[in-house]
């Protein structure tokens, strides 16, 4: 659909999100740092004191985990998530906005945290991270706010998610008994 008709259904001039946003892209990119935004900050002020650990880790997936679980609880929280999947996972990351909403502070501080992991695997560990957090707290409901069996425990989510980035290295050196 495009912004014309959805502007006239609502009422509005037909050019109004192309003049104060650009774009559908540029309105959606402003209406996710207006609600994630503040979320974002919050959670990474709380993690920039804490050393370099496996906690370390622990701590940051539940930053990323536990706004989204919190937001689902909600019919707009939903809604929001869901936009927020719709538009990040196709493309792996969202057109148009701030590094407050992309994966690479995330990857840079689980790089810091597991130093034995190559730049590489950190990136290739962090993306199906964020993707499974999307998938699993974007996907459309069509429950009531205040049913939210549909989505897993977040504790579950945030152990899931933490293991996975701090398994053993899936890369391995060859030994010099492998060489013979």
């Amino acid at each position: 659909m495009t912004p014309g008709p959805a502007n006239a259904a609502a009422g509005l001039n037909p050019g109004a999100v192309h003049y104060h946003f650009g774009s559908r892209e540029g309105l959606v990119s402003a209406l996710f740092r207006r609600e994630l935004g503040p979320l974002r900050t919050q959670r990474g002020e709380h993690l920039a004191g804490h050393p370099d650990s496996d906690s370390e880790v622990h701590d940051m997936v539940a930053a990323l985990v536990e706004p989204f679980a919190g937001l689902v609880r909600t019919r707009d929280g939903r809604m929001l998530c869901h936009l927020l999947a719709r538009t990040a996972l196709p493309a792996g990351q969202l057109p148009n906005v701030s590094t407050l909403f992309t994966p690479a502070p995330f990857e840079v501080r689980i790089g810091r945290a597991l130093p034995d992991l190559s730049p590489q695997e950190v990136t290739e560990r962090c993306r199906p991270a964020f993707s499974l957090v999307m998938e699993t707290y974007g996907r459309p409901l069509a429950k009531l706010p205040t049913e939210s069996a549909a989505f897993p425990s977040t504790k579950t989510v945030i152990a899931f998610v933490a293991a996975g980035l701090t398994a053993p290295s899936a890369v391995r050196t060859k030994a010099p008994a492998d060489e013979a």
